[in-house]
């Protein structure tokens, strides 16, 4: 078996290497993630709307809305403060019933104060990020690629959600993601990160202009030109073709039923981001399956005849 990345340090990191305990400890630490990841995917966007609000009231020299108070009086909303309340009554939720998936069941979907409904989306969130990092524990094994990718997973979860709900990519999100992938390729193939970059932000820019510029509209927003250039960043440009295929035929397959089944305006925007994030995502998954592959470890050259570097799962025996 060729090595797919660098082994994490020896010491108690070693009991990592034994059968079933990273991911075990990989779908845990998911599910703490996707708890956080619920506060971020609300809080962001709500974040970004009310500093918007506060710039264009000051840039107009109005007050602000006499339905907020002043940025300076203000209480302080953000990913830390106020503690997590029901959305109904204000309470606050006692740390018990913050325990994921868990605390939801226990309450049966209910706040404990009030009774008001919890959505089944929060569970469902830190359900689907436990999953998907148990899925990159066991496709990468204990190594730093491992840790890598479970840092592009949450990143991804967080803004294929947000941009669902809201339309929004935020560069909050896209660009640290983007700058992530390219201070990660120091370990690794530094020049694939940087053109995977520039030309994943490209093409979709492209794109974008080709369209407006056809029929005068706006097709997609420029955070999504930021994600697929972090995706190159992290995956190469070998990755950014099946991952612009996979998520345009998805998002077009998915805009046709939502249109001819479920009475969807056809002049309705749909989200792209949610199938970027899945395509990069799964292709990311695939390994050498799929061109791309996170550009940790030996250099990957596209262009080279020679085939790239095995990624054959580290948890096989060796031949």
């Amino acid at each position: 078996m060729t090595e797919v990345g660098w082994p994490l340090p020896h010491s108690w990191l070693l009991t990592l290497t034994l059968p079933g305990v990273l991911p075990a400890v990989a779908g845990l630490a998911g599910l703490l993630v996707g708890s956080f990841l619920n506060t971020v995917i609300h809080r962001l966007p709500r974040t970004l709307e009310r500093d918007w609000r506060a710039q264009c009231a000051e840039l107009a020299g109005d007050a602000a809305p006499s339905n907020e108070a002043a940025p300076s009086s203000a209480p302080r909303y953000d990913l830390v403060a106020p503690r997590s309340h029901c959305p109904a009554c204000q309470t606050p939720i006692r740390a018990l019933h913050l325990i994921p998936v868990l605390g939801w069941l226990w309450l049966r979907g209910r706040c404990a104060a009030c009774g008001a409904t919890i959505s089944p989306r929060y569970p469902l969130i830190e359900l689907a990020s436990g999953l998907a990092f148990v899925a990159v524990a066991l496709r990468f094994g204990p190594t730093v690629e491992c840790a890598a990718a479970l840092v592009v997973t949450g990143f991804l979860i967080a803004l294929a959600v947000i941009d669902f709900d809201t339309h929004y990519l935020p560069d909050q999100l896209t660009l640290p993601l983007l700058w992530l992938g390219l201070a990660a390729s120091l370990a690794g193939d530094v020049r694939n990160a940087v053109v995977g970059a520039i030309v994943g932000y490209l093409v979709l820019w492209s794109v974008y202009q080709a369209f407006k510029l056809a029929t005068g509209k706006e097709g997609m927003g420029y955070g999504d030109f930021k994600l697929l250039a972090a995706l190159g960043a992290w995956l190469g440009p070998a990755a950014l073709l099946p991952i612009v295929l996979a998520s345009s035929v998805a998002g077009a397959v998915i805009g046709l039923v939502l249109i001819f089944f479920f009475g969807r305006a056809r002049e309705q925007p749909l989200a792209f981001g949610p199938y970027l994030a899945a395509a990069g995502w799964l292709v990311m998954m695939a390994g050498d399956a799929l061109p791309g592959g996170l550009l940790l470890g030996t250099p990957i050259d596209p262009w080279s005849p020679d085939p790239p570097r095995s990624l054959d799962s580290p948890w096989s025996p060796d031949p």
